[in-house]
């Protein structure tokens, strides 16, 4: 009996995702068919006859496969940088000096606004960037608005961000997260802003189909619980899945707000206590860590693993990539930092940026290795999976699979070792 698969690896080791653990299975074959998997197995239980019908059978030298890697927070579309800052900060002006002179978000808001009156020069300008995630090995990405502030950019800032979606190299999900800050024109008015983001831009962004999800910043610099659960109400009353960036500077209770709301995820979250744990727990909700910004903004309070791990809260990982306080444009990088900033082991760094990330977007057809789901997978040769951790960045898979169709990875990069 032959089996017409589109694809074949023959002995490989997979780090399948299934159970608790990575699922690690040695002298194991994959196949696709149609954009998924069609099979996952030990090479012993391979069908009879399993090579004859296939299109591409590739035999493989213990090489590792993973589920292709999903950054599930980022801000990557945005126009400037925040470079002079950068150099400012390192020469001790602070956070709030900057933001007085003009700087802070604000800059990133007026670079973008002007950069959105061209179409087509946002997602250029993030091209390069997500090129370089790509290469990394991410196939799915989080990307969200909110250096607009005002609905025409917004609303453009998503457009661009749907245009980067290739469904045979990066699926990408769109966030609207318009509740980002207070823009300059409503000054002391957050309640006004408000308003406008519930009233003009939100039923805009649904009408438009531009987003799969609803974000805001609960924070003393961002806005208070009453603000955000305005947001939430609007958004749920639109049918629009729910995340929140929260305790990230203190502890005002939005993760526990947001699993009132039944949020997908709460993100940063090195105020959380553990009420707010507990409620995340009972929710479902996934906890994303974003060791870039701890690290850029050179944060002491680490958030709380112990109390995650003890409640079964699911932990992902992201880069948070951002122009202001995590200008991290890898992936791999931020691994290595959760690992290191934040005491993860390698396997839960890895599962959080696979399945757990999935999750965290609400996703449940990919970030495993199982048959039926997404054919989205990177090869690597690598020793041991925790390498994948081990090296901060440089580091590509040699070849990526999105929706079952493959590409080679090796060209112009480093990928790997193997003593």
């Amino acid at each position: 009996m032959s089996h017409e698969w589109d694809s074949l690896l023959l002995n490989v080791r997979l780090a399948t995702m299934q159970g608790e653990g990575l699922g690690l299975l040695d002298n194991a074959a994959i196949a696709t068919q149609g954009g998924a998997i069609a099979w996952v197995g030990a090479m012993a239980t391979l069908p009879p006859g399993a090579t004859a019908g296939t299109k591409h059978v590739r035999r493989c030298s213990g090489e590792l496969v993973t589920p292709g890697l999903i950054d599930c927070h980022t801000h990557l579309v945005f126009g400037g940088n925040r470079a002079r800052e950068f150099d400012l900060r390192a020469a001790g002006a602070t956070y709030e000096e900057i933001a007085r002179a003009g700087g802070g978000i604000r800059s990133t808001v007026a670079a973008t606004r002007r950069a959105a009156r061209l179409p087509g020069a946002l997602a250029l300008e993030a091209g390069g960037r997500l090129a370089a995630l790509m290469h990394e090995g991410v196939t799915t990405i989080e990307i969200k608005s909110g250096y607009g502030l005002d609905t025409q950019t917004e609303l453009q800032i998503l457009r661009e961000v749907r245009s980067l979606h290739d469904p045979s190299r990066i699926n990408i999900v769109a966030t609207f997260l318009g509740a980002h800050a207070v823009p300059a024109e409503y000054e002391g008015r957050a309640d006004d802003y408000l308003s406008y983001v519930c009233d003009d831009m939100l039923p805009e962004v649904k009408r438009q189909a531009l987003a799969d999800a609803v974000d805001i910043f609960c924070e003393n610099v961002g806005f208070d619980l009453a603000q955000t659960q305005r947001v939430f109400e609007a958004a749920r009353a639109l049918g629009m899945p729910l995340k929140i960036h929260a305790e990230q500077l203190s502890n005002m209770g939005g993760a526990k707000l947001a699993a009132g709301f039944g949020a997908l995820s709460a993100d940063h979250l090195e105020y959380l206590d553990e009420a707010g744990v507990a409620a995340m727990a009972h929710a479902g909700m996934v906890a994303v860590l974003l060791p870039g910004a701890f690290y850029c903004l050179r944060e002491k309070q680490l958030p709380p693993v112990a109390l995650l791990r003890r409640h079964g809260v699911p932990l992902a990982v992201a880069s948070d990539l951002n122009p202001g306080t995590s200008p991290i444009v890898s992936l791999q990088a931020s691994m290595n930092m959760a690992c290191t900033l934040f005491r993860l082991t390698p396997a839960e760094v890895l599962r959080g940026v696979t399945v757990n990330a999935a999750r965290a977007l609400g996703l449940s057809d990919r970030g495993v290795l199982a048959a039926g789901k997404r054919a989205d997978f990177c090869m690597w040769n690598v020793g041991e999976p925790a390498e994948v951790c081990y090296w901060m960045g440089g580091i590509r898979p040699l070849s990526i699979t999105v929706g079952g169709v493959a590409r080679d990875n090796t060209a112009g990069g480093w990928a790997g070792l193997s003593s």
